[in-house]
């Protein structure tokens, strides 16, 4: 869970975006889940996975 460049998502090809938009939306259930339970140390985390998830299905749609 790392801030990701354009470029970098760009350079993916379209199956590792696929794995990538699984495994970060995964992440995102676990920390929804564990910020229910007790809320998180750094809530921004929510927010920044949601915008890697965005940008990576962008990049997606545009390799369409």
């Amino acid at each position: 869970m790392f801030e990701m460049k354009y470029q970098e998502i760009n350079s993916l090809a379209p199956e590792e975006l696929k794995e990538k938009i699984e495994a970060e939306q995964e992440n995102l259930r676990k920390l929804k889940f564990a910020h229910t339970i007790s809320p998180i140390e750094n809530p921004m985390k929510i927010r920044n996975s949601k915008r890697l998830i965005a940008k990576l299905k962008t990049a997606q749609n545009a390799k369409r």
